[in-house]
């Protein structure tokens, strides 16, 4: 039976090919995410560890809540640094300042991704140097106009020593003269980031205070362990103030960055599974086609003596050979494609730190697992129904076809799936956290529509009749043909089915956000433009007031946030222009108005007013964040939402409680309104600076759109090896059903239908096939997209479900494409068969 099983898979080596490749996309994709994740987060950790290598212990401030203070810990004093050094068991003491800086290149572009664009203090010790930071070329900085770049940055933009550079901390443009490159093993700078340097006076006065430190860091001198060295420094320590190991710091960099590539594997797993399951489809169909053509041979194995359990076996094994090669294959095919991943994450500007390619006994072991245990499982039950036809009538071809008592049975429990699946989908939809009944119910209808698409293919396909008619009989034999093996049809359809629901689900739920977003903040906002740093990281204040000068604005407010306690609970103030902030937003008031706000009048959202039991003259006991203490009284309630909430203060009453004045964005109503010139009259005001954003609604609106594009078309990407896997499935299904039908198409062929014809026929049943397969995915993901919508409404109030008509189109035009490319072989195959020859085949 051994031998059997090994000529059968040798004897069709197309066929052994299609079925290969099948499982083979579904292994190299769960491999390939395997060897991305571990070498991606293998090289972070590594780099971790580097970053820490002369850090023994580190001291930063504590910004754990504190009752009698809501403002931020206090920066690290000159004294404390003094004192550290000063310990038995340090050998030196860096303090330590650091804060965003934009690097733009000579082009004006930023340098990174502007999140991982950090500027830092060159803390040189006795010998003048910094033992963090090897200077490649040229010195460390030692005034205001000097700075030194990290080596990667300065390739980058093309940057050398002498050099006039750009450099934006908060919004104000600094020149600065590059006296520096330097090396270094920051995190940051290895993941595409740029580091500049400043001397420490400049870097103090950017991002803390004079003489005041964001970080110290400690040296242990040799036989002092780190633990002994943080017990010294706990002695000495301030209050508000942290100390941790050096080792301590690696660990909790390396299981944030193992938390934050969770994520990302987590999702590529989960797209590595839908393959996978697109691919149980169609090799089950293949097992089950090649089992349905080997009747004849099977029955007469039995006749000879062979017993079921043997005729099983040698499925089984025909599977597991299969699987092994597919297995192994895959594996080989996902090493390539997780190289592939890291250099495509390196082109596209997120560098990934150096390192080796990481392949561990789990990505072998699970992939080996994956390609044998999924081919051998899904080959199973067709060979099990096959060993039960009677020998006798499998030899004499007349077994029959599935008993209505089957199809019955089957048509139930699909009703029954599917009924519980949508009812369970739509009761979530009116929970509060109905995400896992959603999902659970999710699952029920996909497995309960695909029990039924046999009866669902019939009608389905018939409604393509009048359009397959106007290619006369070819047209008719290829709906008869579709329909001729519903199960076989249903389970081809469904490969494609499963992908096109999940790609039509998430654009429809994309796109309800994305226009949920848009709408709310056009009904939110008045103002023409909105000013913000490009890291969404705070504007010096100097911004809003140069601005509010320029001679084209009529009307501007800062947006000015900081921390403070109203009876007893930490909440945070949102400084406004209490004069021109009602001519900025479009906020609807419940009670009371924008006119009441200034001085100790406030006004508040509606949920926190609700939540807080507070109405228009209620008093509010304050602690702002210098910790001085106020009353406030509330002068008007609005609607506030996901852009605009919160207790609004005026700025001239918050900002003398601000330690650090700093504002979010900056609002401004032109009087032109809005036109080109005035917004490069302002950006220019501001200094050309690409770290600055000077935004229309229409801009926020695109920037929302790209964001959501790019994270589609990822998922996009993911998808289509689901979508691969389903063509593969389709030129299968049709390859096997032109070798069943040789011998009628041999009669077609005698009696007049020519090549042409031959081949017509075969298209028109792919592309009817996956057309079925479109239509039916399309339909579901537009349900799952309106579930999925509901959920989210709540937490937007104005999202709304929107059909993507156009990219839903364009899903049928591909699931057309699918049909079309995946028939080019078969038909091509079924127009060169010689008729005498296909007559006498049996």
């Amino acid at each position: 039976m051994f031998r059997t099983a090994l000529r059968n898979v040798l004897a069709h080596k197309a066929r052994l090919l299609m079925t290969v490749l099948a499982v083979l996309l579904g292994v190299a994709f769960v491999a390939g995410t395997l060897v991305f994740t571990s070498t991606i987060s293998d090289a972070y950790q590594k780099s971790s560890e580097k970053g820490f290598t002369n850090v023994d212990v580190a001291i930063s401030p504590d910004d754990a809540d504190d009752k009698d203070n809501p403002g931020d810990a206090p920066k690290l004093s000159q004294s404390l640094l003094d004192k550290v050094t000063k310990l038995p068991g340090a050998e030196s003491a860096t303090g330590t300042v650091t804060g965003f800086a934009a690097i733009p290149d000579k082009d004006g572009k930023l340098v990174g991704d502007g999140f991982t664009s950090s500027g830092g203090n060159y803390f040189p010790s006795k010998d003048g140097k910094d033992a963090r930071y090897t200077m490649k070329e040229g010195r460390g900085p030692t005034n205001v106009r000097e700075v030194a770049l990290d080596s990667r940055t300065a390739d980058r933009a093309d940057y050398k020593i002498g050099d006039s550079i750009d450099v934006s901390v908060d919004g104000p443009v600094m020149k600065q003269k590059v006296v520096g490159i330097f090396t270094t093993d920051d995190g940051n700078v290895a993941a595409g980031g740029s580091l500049a340097l400043f001397d420490t006076k400049t870097a103090q006065k950017l991002y803390a205070e004079p003489g005041k430190y964001t970080g110290i860091e400690l040296k242990a001198k040799p036989g002092t362990t780190q633990e002994a060295l943080k017990a010294q420094v706990e002695k000495v320590l301030p209050d508000r103030t942290d100390v941790d190991t050096g080792e301590k710091l690696a660990d909790d960099q390396a299981r944030d960055i193992e938390n934050e590539l969770s994520g990302m594997r987590t999702g590529m797993l989960a797209f590595a599974g839908i393959a996978l399951f697109v691919g149980i489809f169609i090799i089950a169909n293949t097992f089950t086609m090649l089992v349905a053509q080997r009747t004849k041979e099977l029955a007469l194995m039995r006749a000879v003596g062979a017993s079921r359990r043997q005729v099983t076996r040698s499925v089984l094994i025909e599977a597991t050979v299969v699987g092994s090669i597919a297995a192994v294959t895959g594996l080989l095919a996902g090493i390539g494609i997780g190289a592939g991943l890291r250099s495509l994450l390196n082109s596209s500007g997120a560098t990934v730190p150096d390192g080796p390619l990481v392949i561990t006994p789990t990505t072998i072991g699970a992939s080996l697992f994956v390609g044998i245990v999924v081919t051998v499982l899904a080959a199973w039950l067709p060979g099990r129904r096959a060993a039960k036809i009677p020998p006798i009538a499998a030899m004499g071809s007349v077994h029959a076809p599935p008993t209505t008592r089957g199809l019955v049975v089957r048509n139930s429990i699909g009703a029954l799936f599917a009924g519980v699946g949508i009812a369970l989908v739509l009761a979530a939809t009116t929970m509060d956290d109905g995400k896992g009944p959603m999902g659970l119910g999710a699952g029920l209808l996909m497995i309960g529509v695909f029990v039924l698409t046999p009866l669902l293919s019939r009608p389905l396909i018939a409604a393509a009749a009048p359009v397959l008619r106007i290619f006369g009989m070819p047209g008719k034999l290829a709906r008869q043909n579709a329909v001729r093996n519903p199960r076989r049809t249903a389970a081809t359809a469904s490969a494609l089915m499963i992908g096109l629901t999940l790609i039509t689900g998430l654009t429809v739920i994309a796109g309800g956000i994305q226009n949920a977003i848009d709408k709310m903040a056009r009904d939110s906002l008045k103002a023409d433009y909105i000013v913000s740093m490009a890291s969404m990281t705070p504007l010096a204040p100097e911004v809003g007031e140069k601005l509010e000068k320029q001679p084209e604005v009529e009307k501007s407010s800062p947006l000015r946030l900081s921390p403070s306690r109203i009876d007893g609970k930490k909440t945070d103030l949102a400084g406004v222009n209490g004069k021109a902030i009602g001519d900025l937003t479009k906020l609807e008031f419940t009670e009371g108005s924008f006119a009441g706000l200034g001085g100790n009048r406030v006004v508040v959202d509606k949920d926190l007013a609700e939540d807080r039991g507070w109405k228009v003259g209620s008093s509010l006991t304050t602690t702002f964040e210098d910790g001085k203490k106020s009353r406030l009284v509330v002068s008007g309630v609005y609607e506030g939402n996901v852009i605009i909430s919160g207790v609004m203060i005026d700025n001239a009453t918050l900002t003398p409680h601000v330690k650090d004045i700093a504002d979010f964005q900056v609002l401004l109503k032109t009087k032109g309104g809005l036109s080109d010139d005035t917004k490069e009259s302002l950006e220019k005001a501001l200094g050309d600076n690409p770290a600055v954003k000077v935004q229309t609604m229409d801009d926020v609106s695109n920037d929302i759109a790209k964001l959501i594009n790019l994270m589609l078309n990822m998922l996009y990407g993911l998808l289509a090896m689901a979508v691969i896997v389903a063509v593969l499935g389709v030129v299968n299904t049709l390859a096997m059903s032109v070798f069943e039908r040789s011998q009628e198409i041999g009669m077609l062929r005698a009696i007049g239908l020519d090549r042409k014809g031959i081949k017509r026929m075969v298209r028109l049943e792919s592309l009817v096939i996956s057309l079925f397969g479109g239509v039916l995915g399309i339909g579901l993901g537009v349900f799952f997209g309106w579930a999925a919508g509901e959920l989210i409404g709540p937490s937007l109030g104005t999202y709304e479900l929107v059909l993507p008509w156009g990219r839903m189109g364009l899903f049928l035009v591909l699931a057309a494409l699918v049909g079309v490319l995946a028939a080019l072989w078969p038909a091509r195959r079924a127009a060169k068969l010689n008729m005498l020859a296909a007559i006498k085949a049996e």
